[in-house]
Parts: C-alpha cells; sequence; structure tokens
C-alpha cells in the first residue's frame, strides 16, 4: 500500500481505492465491449485429464481451436482433438456444451461469447475488495487486490449463482489500461448442483493469465484449472490446462504474429 500512494504522490494524485480500480476496469471492459478492440484471430489448445483416486490419468484429451474475436465476441471452431480431425461426434459435443455454458451463466448470445469481459458490473457488484499493494508483473505496474463475496447467501437464479456465492481469490489489474493481467479463485465450501442430486464440486483452484499483445489489446493467454468433486454418486477429479498463441490482427497480412505467450 506504501508503494501505491508513493507511486500516486509522484503522478500528483491520490491513490485508488480497490473499488476504484475495478470501477476502472469494468469500464474497461465495456468499452472493449463496444467494438472498441480489433479483430483478432488465435490458436487455442485445451487439456483435460480425468484422473483416478490414485491420481493417475484415467482419460487425457486435447482440442485445438481456432478462434476468432470480432466486434467484442469470440468465436471458437474446434480444429482437431488429440491429433486428429474433430469428428461428428466431437462437433456435436462442442455445441452441446456451448450451450450448457450458455444455460448455466445466463448468456444468451448464440454467436459467440464474451470470454475476454469476464468481469461485469454485475459480477463486482457480488464481492468485496480490498487493495494488497501494487507490484510489478510482466514488467508493468499492476495492483493486486483480493476478493471474497459480500454476502454467502445471495439469492440463486442460475446454477453460476452457487459458485458465485463460495469463490474468493486475488486479481492482478494492469495499473496503466485497467486490465485485468492475472486472476487466481479457490472454493470456499462445497457447492452442491441441483440439491446435490447431478453432484457436487470440493474443490476449485483456477489460475487465469492474460497478455497485452498490442497496445489496449488483451487476451487470456494461459489457464490452469484443478476440480475436485462428485457427478452423481462417483468422485470426480479434474485437472485442465489451455494455452493460446499465434495473436494476428485480422486487418494485417497473413501469418504475423504479435505474441505467443
Amino acid at each position: 500500500m506504501l508503494l501505491v500512494a508513493g507511486q500516486a504522490m509522484l503522478r500528483g494524485a491520490s491513490p485508488l481505492t480497490a473499488d476504484e480500480v475495478v470501477q476502472k476496469a469494468v469500464a474497461r471492459g465495456q468499452q472493449d465491449q463496444q467494438g472498441t478492440v480489433p479483430d483478432f484471430t488465435y490458436r487455442k489448445q485445451t487439456v483435460t485429464d480425468e484422473l483416478d483416486g490414485a491420481g493417475k490419468v484415467k482419460e487425457h484429451r486435447e482440442k485445438v481451436y481456432e478462434i476468432s474475436y470480432r466486434d467484442g465476441l469470440s468465436h471458437a471452431t474446434l480444429l482437431q482433438v488429440n491429433g486428429h480431425l474433430p469428428s461428428e461426434a466431437d462437433l456435436k459435443q462442442q455445441s452441446d456444451n456451448e450451450g450448457s455454458v450458455r444455460q448455466l451463466t445466463g448468456e444468451k448470445r448464440a454467436k459467440g461469447d464474451n470470454r475476454e469481459n469476464f468481469l461485469t458490473a454485475d459480477l463486482a457488484a457480488r464481492f468485496d475488495f480490498q487493495l494488497i499493494g501494487e507490484t510489478n508483473l510482466n514488467g508493468r505496474a499492476t495492483y493486486q487486490i483480493s476478493f471474497e463475496p459480500k454476502n454467502p447467501q445471495l439469492p440463486v437464479h442460475r446454477m453460476v449463482d452457487r459458485l458465485l456465492n463460495q469463490i474468493s481469490g486475488t486479481l492482478w489489474i494492469d495499473a496503466e489500461e485497467f486490465e485485468v493481467a492475472r486472476a487466481e479463485i479457490s472454493l470456499r465450501s462445497e457447492v452442491n448442483l441441483l440439491g446435490g442430486i447431478i453432484g457436487s464440486l470440493k474443490k476449485l483452484d483456477y489460475t487465469l493469465e492474460r497478455t497485452r499483445v498490442a497496445d489496449g489489446v488483451w487476451f487470456s493467454t494461459l489457464s490452469n484449472g484443478d476440480f475436485q468433486g462428485r457427478k452423481l454418486l462417483d468422485p470426480t477429479h479434474i485437472k485442465t490446462k489451455s494455452q493460446s498463441v499465434h495473436f494476428r490482427r485480422l486487418a494485417m497480412s497473413e501469418g504475423t504474429d504479435l505474441a505467443e505467450n
């Protein structure tokens, strides 16, 4: 906090509070959704491992997507599954998964999603934020802010509300452009799905990193997840990883990479 205050004095301004930083990040996300971010394309690889009770991998799946980002929305095209072209069943599963995510989150847009704008005003209103300090992340001044639910008993209108009521973590927000550069999220207590009938989530550890690929342009580039719980009557343990590379502005010539992180 002393570092934040000292740098603010050098800039001739009062240090920002955690809420003010988050409000600026929310406003930045809303601005990005209004077409201020140029259209981009990139490759995304996801790895999902399902583990047995001894922690050994019993099912491994790798997928490669071509992602296009247009008018503030992301569109994913499945290119490969475990090194092969996707089958009809793979494509159907992708479509079903996208529908499930929209149902879970209440997202009504069918021609893309706003995965890059996850810090919305409605989401921020659910949490209390505390400024830990200002640090250096990837060579840029960054606010480090912790968060936790304002009220773990908020009404549940969607399944995702049960999860949001029980998560806490830390955000790193860029001090110049007010984009989320990193997020670490964990589950405070077990979450039952449909009253525990279809399962429960006992552990969630998730880390997201976002990279500045051009002036004012940020994308999610790396994520890691560790999820443990129960599906129906069977215990389940899943680890996930995703990485995005070869960012290219669509207006530029083909093959011009802006970032590979």
